[in-house]
């Protein structure tokens, strides 16, 4: 008897010391991953940050990027492999490019087809673009980035045009004349192919190029160390993965301290010399990004008006792939599928938001709107909530008219300086704790901390904002929902690699085609931004925002037609 008692316990035992060593294994997996190389040579500290050798020496090591291990069911995988799809840029010939080969604005040219034409307000104006290299010879593939607009500067007038590759070094542009009178073409070269192909690379195989830190603290000892999506392996990281999301996130762990002494996340910086000699020749300021291509002929037309009024194009169902979503008159953006009220007083702004809660959701472009109605609505006070500057979160309260303001900025990866670690807060996160109604409103733009990134990120990022919405639509179908869409901003050598307008429009063209189809309003800052005279910035000037704050309330207070 006494036997079997004994056997009992000694089994006891063994099980207690097996689920122990279970549970040391699991804790040191989330803390160590990829631990199997760790020697105290791999660390660095410069200015009490660490790194790993492989960043100092610029090894060519894979990093280890979270992302890649998230496992997506059927329909996932198809729609990623469907948006990949859509967004794939033509390749030049195989081999290097010298630069003289190189697209060279200068050289290159447009034209526009049959420019003497009898042409009325409503018609399509046809562009061909002829790309040749710095030595005067034709182009023989495709693959620029280009941008172009029509704009009459008297009357404060602009409208985009829709670029079609034609694959043999010539361009057509499609311009829908909107307005009567003397309308001129403008067309410029963003990034030739040869640079596009430096930044496929650059995003596929250095999504570590801009880095970011954290600081953990405990009492009077800290530690700060580098952080990122994609940290290359070999030493012991910290597992911030948002366990709601998945939304992958790491940090080397600190030597003496724990993963939850974590207090901040901050912008680290953006790495150096991660182009050739060669290479660098493709980005440079004066020569080939965002250079204008000139005439040839004529660069203007006469544009007669209507015989008649036709609204029949306004009320028509969203589409945030149509082009031109809008266009400029009067300095004023006239949307082609929705009535915009101009919101020019302070009272209008009040009268439409009065009683409702406004969550703006994004980074520093959606802070504008936040900024822009805290100034012009007196009523409007911003409540001190002892955030830092530019970060936030910011709340602003409208007592009397029961009005409440607040802008948040989204989780990982984010730019910005120093930001508290529980105010680190995911978008999707947020929006399931939002019970929605007829007096919420949402705002939501992501897009510029994701661009040094693999797009599969992104377009993770997004299926979980998607759902979230989807769920926020479903229990309460009266909340209104308005996507910011990117927008272009000026370009030297150095943010091209981290921040081209070749990076947004792609991050852009995936955005739309996620969120087509859904009950949810776009305001199109991207075409706001290339239709209007202004130099281009990635914080567009006061009477852009103006103008987007305009499409958005006519989407929270539609007018009654």
């Amino acid at each position: 008897m006494w036997r079997d008692s004994f056997r009992l316990q000694l089994f006891c035992l063994l099980m207690a010391v097996l689920a122990l060593v279970v549970l040391v294994h699991n804790f040191f997996q989330l803390e160590h991953l990829d631990d199997d190389t760790v020697s105290g040579s791999n660390w660095i500290t410069e200015n009490n940050v660490q790194h790993s050798l492989s960043q100092t020496t610029k090894s060519t090591r894979k990093p280890y990027c979270g992302y890649v291990q998230q496992p997506l069911s059927r329909r996932e995988q198809a729609e990623q492999e469907s948006l990949l799809a859509a967004i794939q840029w033509p390749q030049p010939p195989e081999g290097r490019v010298a630069f003289a080969q190189s697209t060279d604005p200068a050289h290159s040219d447009f034209v526009i087809v049959k420019p003497s034409r009898f042409l009325r307000v409503g018609d399509q104006l046809e562009v061909l673009v002829r790309m040749k290299d710095f030595q005067g010879k034709p182009k023989q593939y495709g693959g620029d980035y280009l941008q172009a607009r029509i704009h009459s500067p008297g009357l404060k007038a602009g409208a985009a045009g829709r670029i079609v590759d034609c694959h043999n070094g010539l361009y057509k542009i499609f311009f829908t004349l909107l307005w009567p009178g003397e309308v001129k073409v403008s067309v410029s070269l963003v990034h030739p192919s040869e640079a596009i192909q430096v930044l496929l690379r650059l995003r596929e195989e250095r999504p570590d190029r801009v880095y970011f830190k954290s600081s953990f603290k405990s009492g009077r000892y800290s530690e700060t160390t580098e952080c990122n999506v994609c940290l290359p392996a070999g030493l012991p990281v910290c597992n911030f993965t948002d366990l709601y999301t998945g939304e992958p996130w790491f940090c080397y762990k600190p030597r003496k301290l724990s993963c939850a002494s974590r207090i901040s996340h901050a912008k680290g910086g953006y790495l150096k010399g991660l182009l050739t000699q060669e290479e660098s020749l493709f980005f440079q300021s004066d020569v080939n990004i965002k250079r204008p291509i000139l005439s040839s002929g004529p660069d203007s037309v006469i544009v007669k008006p209507k015989a008649f009024t036709d609204s029949s194009s306004m009320g028509r169902a969203e589409d945030p792939t149509a082009s031109p979503s809008g266009y400029y008159y009067e300095d004023q953006w006239r949307s082609r599928t929705h009535w915009i009220h101009n919101f020019n007083k302070s009272d209008d702004i009040t009268e439409c938001l009065q009683g409702k809660v406004i969550h703006l959701f994004g980074d520093s472009t959606i802070r504008q709107w936040f900024e822009y109605l805290t100034a012009f609505v007196p009523d409007l006070v911003e409540f001190n909530l002892g955030s830092p500057k530019n970060v936030g979160p910011f709340m602003s309260v409208d007592l009397k008219h029961n009005i409440l303001l607040k802008f948040r900025c989204h989780g990982p990866p984010i730019r910005f300086s120093t930001v508290f670690s529980s105010e680190l807060r995911y978008i999707a996160n947020e929006l399931n704790s939002i019970v929605g109604g007829r007096n919420t409103v949402v705002a939501i733009t992501i897009w510029s901390h994701f661009s040094t990134f693999p797009v599969q990120l992104y377009i993770q990022r997004l299926r979980n904002i998607r759902r979230a919405v989807l769920q926020l639509l479903d229990r309460s179908p009266k909340t209104a929902v308005v996507i910011r869409t990117a927008n272009v901003q000026e370009l030297g050598p150095e943010v091209s690699l981290f921040n081209s307008d070749w990076y947004s429009f792609q991050l852009d063209s995936v955005m739309r085609k996620m969120f087509s189809g859904i009950a949810v309003h776009f305001v199109d800052a991207w075409e706001m931004s290339v239709a209007h005279y202004l130099p281009h910035n990635l914080h567009p000037s006061e009477i852009i925002v103006k103008n987007q704050i305009d499409a958005f309330l006519s989407y929270v207070c539609p007018l009654q037609t």
